[in-house]
């Protein structure tokens, strides 16, 4: 098992307990290029993201709740137009074999299954919000998962996706964050499922 985090935080106790973790930095570009490059060393059986996510309007989620991926959805990954968000299938270009924006997971390390969805801004306002939920569907917000499966795709590794909920995703509001609380409560959750594979 290969675990992908984006920050040091998000992997401190996952390193503790002797597992795999490649801290890509934050963002889609960032998560590609290291674990495409982790992927040129070694060659791991399955490859976890682990890490905190904010929680769209309508997810029913609350702050600290792990779940996993179902799906992950570049969010912004198109084109704009007169007529509103174009994403790639309306354009016509898959994304990574026959998939287009939405990429699919095969490993499910928690319970409870979400969309999740891929930004390269975190999201900062209620319309916003209200926008990427209305065109994805999406229950939570990260900035490299879909990224991490689209290169596990690529190399044909199955990938499970598993977040916490840090914080809600809407007007930027610091003083509500549980950044450190999510972050173990993830790393925890994954171990667990390490220990107990669904």
């Amino acid at each position: 098992m290969l675990v992908c985090v984006a920050t040091e935080l998000e992997g401190a106790l996952l390193k503790e307990k002797g597992i795999a973790v490649v801290v890509t930095g934050i963002g889609p570009v960032n998560a590609a290029h290291a674990l495409t490059a982790a992927l040129a060393r070694q060659a791991p059986r399955r490859i976890a993201v682990c890490g905190v996510g904010g929680a769209y309007p309508g997810s029913g989620l609350d702050l600290l709740d792990v779940t996993c991926a179902e799906t992950d959805t570049y969010a912004d990954l198109g084109a704009e137009s007169p007529d509103g968000f174009l994403d790639m299938e309306a354009l016509g270009f898959p994304v990574v074999g026959s998939h287009f924006n939405r990429l699919p997971l095969s490993l499910f390390p928690a319970e409870r299954r979400v969309p999740y969805v891929t930004t390269s801004t975190c999201t900062g306002t209620d319309a916003t919000a209200r926008a990427i939920v209305q065109r994805t569907g999406g229950a939570v917000e990260s900035m490299e998962g879909a990224a991490i499966v689209h290169v596990a795709l690529k190399h044909g590794v199955p990938v499970g996706e598993l977040r916490a909920v840090s914080n809600r995703v809407g007007d930027r509001d610091r003083r509500g964050w549980k950044l450190e609380e999510a972050a173990a409560h993830a790393q925890q959750a994954l171990l667990d499922w390490i220990e107990n594979p669904c």
